[in-house]
């Protein structure tokens, strides 16, 4: 595959890919998107602005305009893509990757994504042939968009009052510093912000808070300032992490639940208009689950990756969705994900139950849960289907690798769409069967891989 991934374009720049690869799919993407206009954003990195000059060339010479969105976060592309009726949109960014990487987000018409399967893979093919020839009518335009505003009023719909809470945020020196203070004024909190000014070199920490080494700094101030909670974005703020007020980590999927609990329970009326589904991916609680039912959602489960999330959430006009990577999306954010809002939604809903972050968790939490536990294997694919035969007795669910259900404990294992790796999670009712069961599903796989 490549740079070329189920979700986007992204590799090592000089190396994996390069200036010359950039401007040939910059020639190729009016065709791939049927565009005329397509919008162009970018973060920080140091390659991210070399990248933009040839992928511009590319698209103007093929013919169409470039909306230059100049640097920005990875939703407020997706929004200007949809607000401003753009043919299509590219993000230049690597979003949690170490600094040497950068890539590509594709979507097409109100920000539907191009992934592997709708679009990628054609274009990837397509680098293998002559380039197309150069528009008969003459190249386009490299255009300015400026969307601050009309982004910062989008984001401003979800504001509350939030005087006396008390929160650090860690933009992870990524693109959330690039708006988050402006949205985050008007609500009276207490904001302490660490690590904001944009670098491309991300100096303090790698740009990933799915990774607990990276909200080191985070839970430290949290505990310091005494605030409500902690809050750390990724490099290009799609996705969004929360510590507790003691800086614990927060499992990614628990935060569905407190975005279902803001429509559910505080906003029913903006339910109107769609359906009561709520999206969850394979590796969420089953607490989750239960709890959202318990709300009167309706929880669909759905595949691991934004492309699949996207597209099951448009489908069934629901109001949002979430996965464990710390994607969440939204009916009323075109249905893309946005780490802002959710950022947003949670503070409302911690703010409004004047109880500690941790208390309004144990509404949600009642099992015991592995988390992501990552396995470097060559056969990924036999090794599913050693382990579905060991558990053939369960209830299996094969939409993204297998998930197996019992009565007291599930598993999902699965392999990733982006790396040589098997992921597993691991859910049990005690913690003793969480261990035990975690323990015996690594020793298969451990076997299996060795053959």
């Amino acid at each position: 595959m490549g740079v070329f991934k189920s979700y986007d374009i992204r590799g090592i720049f000089g190396k994996e890919w390069d200036a010359a690869t950039v401007y040939r799919i910059g020639l190729r993407l009016p065709a791939l998107l049927s565009a005329r206009r397509i919008g162009v954003g970018r973060d920080v990195r140091l390659s991210s602005r070399e990248i933009f000059d040839n992928l511009a060339r590319g698209i103007t010479e093929a013919g169409a305009d470039v909306e230059d969105i100049g640097l920005c976060d990875t939703p407020a592309v997706y929004f200007a893509t949809a607000f401003y009726g753009l043919d299509g949109s590219v993000m230049i960014t690597a979003s949690h990757n170490p600094p040497e990487y950068n890539g590509m987000k594709v979507s097409r018409r109100e920000a539907v994504p191009v992934g592997f399967d709708t679009g990628l893979a054609d274009l990837e093919k397509s680098l293998s042939q002559p380039d197309p020839p150069h528009a008969p009518r003459g190249p386009g335009a490299i255009k300015s968009l400026d969307i601050r505003k009309d982004y910062l009023s989008h984001l401003l719909r979800f504001r509350s009052d939030l005087a006396g809470l008390r929160v650090v945020i860690d933009c992870s020196n990524g693109m959330a510093g690039f708006f988050l203070r402006d949205v985050l004024a008007p609500t009276g909190g207490d904001f302490r912000y660490i690590f904001d000014e944009p670098d491309g070199r991300f100096p303090n920490h790698a740009p990933n808070p799915l990774e607990e080494k990276n909200l080191q700094a985070l839970k430290e101030e949290v505990v310091q300032q005494r605030a409500a909670l902690g809050i750390c974005f990724d490099g290009d703020a799609d996705r969004v992490m929360f510590v507790d007020e003691v800086g614990r980590f927060v499992s990614p999927d628990f935060i569905i639940g407190m975005l279902g609990q803001y429509y559910f329970r505080e906003y029913p009326e903006r339910l109107a208009g769609g359906s009561r589904v709520v999206t969850y991916d394979v590796r969420s609680s089953r607490a989750v689950v239960e709890f959202l039912r318990d709300l009167g959602a309706e929880p669909r489960i759905c595949k691991v990756g934004h492309s699949y999330a996207k597209k099951l959430l448009r489908e069934t006009q629901g109001i949002l969705g979430g996965e464990l990577a710390g994607h969440y999306y939204f009916r009323e954010n075109y249905f893309c994900d946005s780490g802002m809002i959710a950022a947003q939604i949670v503070l409302e809903v911690l703010a409004r139950a004047a109880r500690p972050f941790s208390k309004l968790l144990e509404e949600i939490r009642k099992y015991f849960f592995s988390g992501e536990i990552n396995f470097t294997v060559r056969n990924g694919r036999a090794i599913l289907e050693k382990v579905s035969k060991d558990y053939s007795a369960g209830v299996l669910t094969d939409l993204d690798g297998i998930r197996i259900d019992f009565p007291d404990w599930w598993f999902n294992l699965r392999v990733s769409n982006t790396e040589p790796l098997l992921r597993l999670v691991v859910e049990a009712t005690t913690e003793d069967a969480l261990k035990v069961k975690t323990a015996e599903l690594t020793e298969k796989i451990k076997r299996y891989s060795a053959g």
